[in-house]
């Protein structure tokens, strides 16, 4: 399949979001005045809805722990080839059944810049062919991007093309009305006023999140399966002037309210394309390496910390080869809200072959 060709990010979309660090929304007027239009130009005053949903408690018992499984393993696949690594990390580990279910797949669409910058069209396609040979009933594909417009972003990761062939549902965050978003509220969360994420996702049985392994230069330090979760999140939701993306990216505490969002829902599976990754710079370009792993879980906070211990055995940026990954922000905040492991004994590493044997060998130490 044809890959997109590297593309340097344009000066609007890096200056659209800078403006959410510096409070300034760089859209052209054009682009601004239809927002507005849109949003409907609505009172600050404006209050979310008494109908906020609660966040979630993480269940005891999980489809893997049911199985006898450690719900903290980790598959790590090394390889070069997108397509027999995410084959093979899902049957190695054990994946929940797909069969009868409504299936949302959360991609990386920041921008449609090639991998390690956006979910490869090569990741997508063979999720999307395993899910519906494991007897799916539906399957949507969809994203919010950051650093770009969101169809823009999709039509170039061939999201749409891909869609057509295979017959899943398509989706723009940015195109959903206010009634396609759920609040969730403030209470015990370092967001202002509660957050509002996409009910497409929370109305799936089964929600795949699928993200890259790279760094994060605007103050998330990584972007992994934790990072990921933000895309769900609406930067404005008709009828709301709030921008939550600017909140994010303005706080001192982003780190903190990336973990917060992620007790809104429990993922069924996780895929991280470490082929090809940002050790630096990141999320739409970076110092690029070739790391030649797919590392597949069911817990966002196992599967991130391996891959920080992947990003560490690299060589990466000061602020993700500090001090231990359990207590980068992210990863402790999550812990704390009970989202997975809370220690690296917990994680269990599930390889391959004897190469990825060797790599995770390789990493263990990191992981502490």
């Amino acid at each position: 399949m044809p890959t997109p060709q590297p593309k340097q990010p344009s000066r609007r979309g890096l200056l659209k979001y800078l403006g959410l660090l510096t409070g300034a929304v760089a859209l052209p007027s054009a682009l601004k005045t239809s927002a507005l239009k849109t949003l409907g130009a609505q009172q600050s005053s404006f209050e979310p809805p008494e109908s906020s949903a609660p966040l979630l408690d993480q269940p005891l018992t999980t489809p893997l722990t049911a199985a006898g499984l450690n719900p903290h393993r980790v598959v790590l696949v090394k390889t070069t080839d997108r397509a027999s690594g995410v084959r093979r990390a899902m049957e190695l580990l054990q994946v929940p059944s797909f069969s009868g279910k409504r299936v949302f797949i959360k991609p990386n669409y920041n921008t449609g810049d090639p991998a390690p910058a956006a979910t490869d069209p090569a990741v997508l396609e063979t999720l999307v062919q395993s899910i519906q040979s494991a007897g799916a009933s539906t399957i949507t594909v969809g994203d919010r991007s950051g650093m770009a417009e969101t169809r823009q972003a999709m039509e170039r990761m061939q999201v749409f093309s891909l869609a057509q062939r295979y017959g899943f549902n398509t989706l723009v965050f940015d195109e959903l009305g206010r009634d396609d978003w759920q609040y969730f509220p403030a209470t015990g969360t370092h967001w202002s006023r509660g957050f509002a994420i996409a009910r497409p996702v929370l109305n799936a049985d089964a929600i795949v999140n699928v993200c890259c392994l790279k760094t994060h230069r605007f103050g998330g330090h990584f972007t992994l399966s934790l990072k990921n979760t933000i895309g769900m999140v609406a930067r404005y939701v008709p009828g709301d002037d709030h921008d939550y993306m600017r909140e994010l990216h303005r706080s001192t505490n982003q780190r903190l309210m990336i973990a917060d969002v992620n007790k809104a829902y429990r993922p069924s599976l996780i895929v991280i394309d470490g082929v090809d990754a940002f050790v630096g710079g990141g999320p739409e370009q970076g110092q690029r390496v070739q790391a030649g792993v797919i590392l597949a879980s069911t817990d966002r906070i196992a599967i991130d910390a391996v891959g920080i211990a992947i990003l560490r055995k690299l060589g990466t940026t000061r602020e993700v080869a500090g001090g231990s990954i359990w207590s980068q922000t992210q990863i402790r905040r999550a812990a704390d809200l009970g989202l997975g492991a809370v220690n690296a004994a917990q994680v269990e590493l599930v390889t391959a072959d004897q190469a990825s044997a060797q790599m995770a060998d390789e990493i263990r130490p990191f992981l502490s």
